[in-house]
């Protein structure tokens, strides 16, 4: 924080915090990456506090989160997932269609090994919150993955596999390239009918407020508010347009 002369811990203060996050910004850098500078300078001086290494208060506690604005998240539909597994052979093939078929992550599906895929299902052990899950997989996708007991399984390649999605979806978000396969199994879960409780023991979301991005594709979703208005047995009085 030399920048804005800031070169000791006593000199941080709430305002001086907030300009170091404006200059960060005005440098083009994303909200939700300052959010994350700052609170991994916050778990620095929540350490030193707790080891008695720091004997003031912690100045990031003082400071709201900046407020994001929500992403749009792409999916591909079901004519563009065609034309990418058409594009694809092998294990960078495998790896595309285990992700499409679990809403494991890239990295959790490149690393399976054949210890991981047993009895029609998928154990995902090293994940993004450390917790492994299970996902129940089709015996076609494990007959044709599982080529040994033990071991790493496939070696895809990511750029391969993103050169792929780019060729079939052009117009991808920044930094959503190989992530699509995750939402396009999240997405199609829904749109089909599926519970959003499930949803977020499958895709391991730690809050259900995760899974709640992908709740409106639900084919009932808020249904209930032509249900259950104050006006619901009204509708007979509007004036009926003949014209």
């Amino acid at each position: 924080m030399k920048s804005i002369n800031i070169t000791r811990s006593d000199q941080l203060t709430r305002k001086g915090i907030i300009n170091y996050r404006l200059m960060m910004m005005n440098k083009g850098i994303k909200q939700s990456t300052v959010n994350r500078y700052c609170a991994m300078m916050s778990g620095f001086f929540t350490k030193l506090i707790n080891v008695e290494e720091y004997s003031g208060k912690n100045p990031f506690r003082e400071v709201k989160r900046l407020k994001v604005q929500q992403t749009e998240m792409a999916y591909l539909s079901q004519d563009e997932i065609t034309l990418l597994l058409e594009q694809l052979t092998g294990d960078d093939l495998k790896a595309a269609m285990v992700c499409l078929a679990t809403g494991g992550r890239w990295s959790e599906v490149s690393l399976l090994k054949g210890e991981n895929v047993i009895g029609g299902k998928v154990v995902f052990a090293k994940t993004k919150n450390g917790k492994p899950r299970v996902v129940p997989i089709a015996k076609e996708i494990e007959d044709v993955i599982k080529i040994r007991s033990t071991g790493r399984l496939m070696f895809p390649s990511y750029w391969a596999v993103r050169a792929a999605l780019k060729m079939v979806k052009p117009d991808l978000p920044s930094g959503q390239a190989i992530h699509v396969l995750r939402h396009t199994f999240a997405t199609h879960f829904m749109i089909n009918g599926g519970n959003i409780i499930t949803l977020q023991r499958i895709l391991g979301h730690a809050t259900i407020q995760q899974t709640m991005t992908y709740a409106h594709f639900a084919p009932d979703y808020l249904q209930d508010a032509v249900k259950f208005n104050p006006v619901a047995g009204s509708v007979h009085i509007l004036p009926i347009n003949r014209n």
